[in-house]
């Protein structure tokens, strides 16, 4: 009976979505290895300004967003997705150490550059890649194995990092050039991946004109999530907050790697009760977590109460990163889907970048509560347009 209960329970899963997980587990691992790290060693190393950090963080990002906007379509319109994918997988890798070997902060600001540009490269490749590994009846679970082998990496890199500077005493400059190996182990396993045939030749339209070809419904899927992803600021602020409650820097960083600890273990379940839920049911559910955690933050004042409310939003971060992608693969053709990839990717980025630095604003000059009343508001504002204009049952191809 255990047996068949797995065999239940892992069903529909192939050989490629095992390894495209792994592959983010490792390409997640080698990032977030570096987060903790990089503010300090901007300032600390580098001697640069708070601002500098802010400076170099939101131009990755935004160019992460752009780069990731670009390949997709080219993607679909080549249909290669695993070549194109190798490309940002070596790229993510190789900035690893061009951000430890630099003296000035503009060197790490090309080495965030090129790791950027290398995870907008794979990202929609990628996501396509595992929605073409998975009959459609199993794609939420396709999707929730490969959010867990990312917010796995996200939980086990600052662990390491944390391991390797205080246990072991690594210099910080060593740890950008360990975090290549990890990003390299990753490009080797997409190396492992079979790249499903096209059931037909590439079109001839242009891909910049792919957009026009989307449904309306994903367009309706999409206008939700640029409302929602406006007031859903970075977690910078919620560590922020947690800081300054705890007061301890061990406590805030137990507590961050619980809520990615969270993600990881719910990512898999989340995708499974979607294959018979329903991705719209679990989505809003998920935008659900995220009102009451901003809403929670608003005015918690103890550090039992702030870590519960933390760890909760790790539910939401498996259940919107996973289903937000298998809703945008439902919602289009097979042969739009890396394009449909990367304009949800780009667009929950974009706005989200908007919310931080609104976020930003509102925390220096309103106070600190101020943040998490606009995240709250605008977690409400998405919630009620999901339930408006989200399909119950998209057409899954």
């Amino acid at each position: 009976m255990p047996t068949e209960n797995a065999e239940t329970v892992f069903s529909g899963l192939s050989k490629n979505t095992v390894l495209l997980a792994a592959a983010s587990l490792f390409a997640d691992l080698a990032t977030e290895m570096l987060t903790p790290i990089l503010p300090i060693f901007l300032t600390q190393t580098l001697r640069t300004s708070g601002s500098i950090v802010g400076l170099v963080d939101g131009i990755a990002q935004a160019w992460r967003n752009i780069v990731d906007g670009f390949f997709g379509p080219v993607s679909d319109k080549l249909r290669k997705r695993k070549i194109i994918a190798l490309a940002g997988y070596a790229l993510a890798a190789l900035g690893k150490p061009l951000m430890g070997h630099s003296s000035v902060w503009q060197g790490v600001l090309a080495g965030r550059l090129l790791d950027r540009s290398g995870a907008g490269t794979f990202a929609a490749p990628r996501d396509a890649l595992v929605s073409s590994s998975t009959d459609a009846q199993y794609r939420g679970r396709g999707f929730g194995l490969e959010s867990l082998g990312e917010n796995g990496g996200a939980f086990l890199g600052p662990i390491l990092t944390v391991l390797l500077l205080y246990e072991l005493q690594v210099e910080v400059r060593t740890i950008f050039y360990l975090a290549f190996l990890p990003g390299l182990l990753a490009f080797a396993i997409i190396l492992f991946v079979r790249e499903p045939q096209a059931a037909e030749p590439p079109p001839k339209t242009n891909a910049a004109q792919y957009s026009a070809r989307f449904p309306l419904a994903y367009w309706k899927f999409l206008f939700v999530v640029a409302v929602f992803s406006l007031g859903n600021s970075s977690n910078s602020f919620l560590i922020l907050r947690t800081q300054e409650v705890s007061n301890s820097l061990l406590m805030t960083t137990l507590i961050y790697g619980g809520f990615n600890l969270v993600a990881a273990l719910t990512s898999y379940p989340v995708g499974l009760l979607s294959d018979t839920w329903g991705r719209t049911k679990l989505l809003l559910a998920s935008l659900g977590i995220s009102f009451l955690v901003y809403t929670g933050f608003s005015f918690a004042q103890s550090i039992a109460t702030t870590a519960c409310f933390f760890l909760a939003y790790g539910m939401y971060e498996a259940g919107f990163r996973s289903m937000g992608r298998a809703l945008a693969a439902d919602l289009v053709p097979g042969e739009l889907r890396a394009s449909a990839m990367a304009w949800y990717s780009a667009t929950a980025g974009t706005f989200q970048l908007v919310a931080s630095i609104v976020g930003g604003v509102l925390w220096d000059s309103v106070g600190h509560t101020s943040t998490f009343v606009y995240g709250m508001i605008s977690s409400a504002i998405g919630i009620f347009l999901g339930v408006l204009m989200l399909p119950r049952s998209p057409r899954q191809t």
